[in-house]
């Protein structure tokens, strides 16, 4: 279920490529977001600098409590991915526009990347001994507990995607339904509800990568 008329159609982008899009659309946001602050950074900040602080400082604190001072090398990836996953789902409580999150290509990419990236991270901290992160505690269970570890392991960037799929495009289903029912009356109480769902699925997605980096850089035991 699609919107009647999307930004998208306007610029010729066709229905299965709008996902591709808004993902542009959300990172021209971003680089222009990034531009603007860079050129009015202040001491004490205001306005959009002090919002952007706010959350930027309230992440990397969060980090650095549950990681541990290792966490500040990887939370420019972390605030990266949040803040990327963030805007592109709150596009889609934009008129006329569609939340890329809703599309389950986009999420797979996204949650490839994680994938790739922290099993880089375990390689790069343990070299070949991070196999024994897949070994389970005893020699004894490796045989055991290497299969299972593996298809856990392979299993989340499936669980990432469907996770964040399935509750954005529902998300946008319910708004679409509500609009049509009750244009007005309806849809506005609502966005606010969907606009803390949005969040804080920006922030799950940040949480799991968080901790499979976590459990990446920390010893095997």
């Amino acid at each position: 279920m699609e919107h009647p008329v999307l930004l998208s159609t306007l610029f010729g982008v066709g229905a299965p490529y709008a996902h591709v899009f808004y993902t542009w659309l959300a990172m021209i946001i971003l680089f222009a977001v990034g531009l603007l602050l860079r050129g009015r950074t202040r001491m004490v900040p205001t306005g959009l600098q002090n919002f952007m602080e706010v959350i930027i400082g309230g992440l990397e604190e969060f980090t650095v409590t549950t990681v541990g001072e290792k966490g500040r090398v990887i939370f420019p990836i972390l605030c990266g991915i949040f803040l990327f996953i963030l805007v592109q789902n709150l596009l889609g409580l934009l008129p006329f526009c569609d939340a890329p999150t809703a599309n389950v290509n986009t999420n797979a990419a996204m949650a490839l990347f994680v994938f790739l990236y922290y099993n880089f991270v375990g390689l790069r901290r343990w070299g070949p001994g991070y196999i024994k992160h897949f070994m389970g505690p005893m020699a004894a269970l490796a045989p055991l507990m290497l299969p299972i570890e593996l298809i856990s392991h392979l299993a989340r960037p499936l669980s990432l995607t469907l996770r964040l799929f399935g509750n954005i495009r529902g998300e946008e289903i319910v708004l679409l339904l509500f609009f049509t029912l009750a244009p007005i009356a309806a849809t506005f109480p609502i966005y606010f509800l969907f606009f803390i769902a949005k969040c804080l699925q920006a922030f799950i997605f940040y949480m799991l990568t968080m901790i499979y980096l976590q459990g990446a850089m920390e010893h095997a035991h």
